[in-house]
C-alpha cells in the first residue's frame, strides 16, 4: 500500500467525506483543510471533523478561506442539504479544529515534509494563496490531484464545472504554477454513479462508518435526482484520490488545461488541449503526441467503475 504524505483540501460535502475516507485508507494523511464551497467554511470545517470523528481517525483539522479571490462565494446546499452533509444524524464532533489557518497549515507542512501530495476536491483558493504568499513550496509538492473542470461539459454553466467556477480565479494560478497536477473533471468522475443497489451493498459492510456513508448518498441520490437531474450518485471528489492508486482505475492523458476567466458564456471553463487523444477527437492518430502548448497536467479519461466500486467497498469496511 502506498503511503505517500498527502493533505486533503476540501469542503465536505458527501463527495468529499468518502474522499477523505478513501484517501485514509491508502495514504499517510497528514491533515484535513476545508475551504467554502458546498458549504460555508464554517459548515466545511464541521462536516471535516464529523467525518474523521465517525472513521476514527486522529487528524488536524485546518479552516481556510471563507470566499473566493474575487467574487462572493456560492454553495451548493440544494445537492449537499441546509448543512452540507445531509442525511446522516452526527453527534456533537470532537476532533478539534487546528489553530492555524488553512493556509498557513498548507505552508508549514509542505516546508516540513519533502514530496507531499495535495488532493483537493474544493474551490482551489487555500491552496492558490498558499502558493502566492510561499512560492518556495511549488518546489517541494509532490503533486496536486484535483477534482475539478471538465473536457467536455459543465455543471454550473454549459461550459464550467462548479469547483473551477466557485473560483476561477484561483484554479488559474495553481493551473499555471508549474506544480506536477493531476485532474479528474467531470468527463470522467460522470462514470462514477452509485445506484440504490449500489449504496445498498456499501451499507450491507455492516461498519458504522460503512452504514453512516450508504446514509449520506442516499440522501445524495435523492437530491441529485431532484435538484440535477442526474440518475445515479455521482462520486466525483473520490475519484482524485484513485487516479493516485497503483493499479489507477482512471486511465489519462497529458494535456495543456488553461482557466478561462473573461469570456461572457465561458467564465471557469478549463480549455483542454486534447487534439491529440481518440477519445475526443476520433481524427487523431492513436498514440500521437500533445500539440500546442506543452502538457501542464494529466487529465482523467476513463473510469474502471467495477474496479472503483471495489476500492470503495475496500475503504468503508476497513474502518469502524
Amino acid at each position: 500500500m502506498d503511503r505517500r504524505p498527502v493533505i486533503l483540501d476540501c469542503d465536505p460535502g458527501h463527495d468529499d467525506a468518502v474522499a477523505i475516507l478513501l484517501a485514509a485508507r491508502h495514504f499517510e494523511v497528514l491533515g484535513v483543510t476545508t475551504v467554502a464551497g458546498n458549504a460555508s467554511v464554517d459548515l466545511t470545517t464541521l462536516n471535516a471533523r464529523r467525518i474523521v470523528d465517525l472513521a476514527g481517525l486522529r487528524l488536524p483539522v485546518a479552516r481556510g478561506c471563507a470566499a473566493p479571490l474575487v467574487q462572493p462565494p456560492v454553495h451548493a446546499l440544494e445537492i449537499h442539504g441546509p448543512g452540507g452533509l445531509a442525511g446522516y444524524e452526527f453527534p456533537p464532533p470532537r476532533a478539534p479544529v487546528e489553530a492555524r489557518h488553512a493556509v498557513d497549515f498548507l505552508i508549514d507542512t509542505v516546508r516540513s515534509r519533502e514530496g507531499v501530495t495535495i488532493i483537493a476536491t474544493g474551490p482551489l483558493t487555500n491552496l492558490a494563496v498558499a502558493l502566492r504568499l510561499a512560492p518556495d513550496i511549488m518546489g517541494r509538492i509532490r503533486e496536486v490531484s484535483l477534482m475539478g473542470g471538465s473536457v467536455t461539459l459543465g455543471n454550473v454553466t454549459p461550459a464550467a464545472e462548479f469547483n473551477v467556477w466557485v473560483d476561477p480565479e484561483a484554479a488559474a494560478a495553481v493551473f499555471r504554477s508549474g506544480v506536477p497536477l493531476w485532474m479528474c473533471g467531470l468527463n470522467v468522475t460522470r462514470q462514477a454513479g452509485l445506484g440504490e443497489a449500489d449504496i445498498e451493498r456499501l451499507g450491507a459492510l455492516g461498519t458504522r462508518t460503512a452504514r453512516a456513508i450508504a446514509s449520506l448518498l442516499g440522501f445524495s441520490l435523492r437530491r441529485q435526482r431532484e435538484a440535477a437531474g442526474t440518475a445515479s450518485c455521482l462520486l466525483h471528489d473520490p475519484c482524485a484520490v484513485a487516479i493516485l492508486l497503483e493499479p489507477s482505475p482512471i486511465s489519462w492523458v497529458p494535456a495543456h488545461v488553461a482557466v478561462e476567466l473573461r469570456g461572457e458564456h465561458t467564465r471557469g471553463m478549463t480549455v483542454c488541449d486534447v487534439r491529440h487523444v481518440p477519445a475526443f477527437n476520433p481524427a487523431a492518430a492513436e498514440g500521437g503526441p500533445p500539440r500546442g502548448e506543452p502538457p501542464n497536467a494529466r487529465v482523467g479519461v476513463t473510469l474502471d467503475r467495477p474496479a472503483f466500486l471495489r476500492l470503495l467497498e475496500d475503504a468503508l469496511a476497513s474502518f469502524p
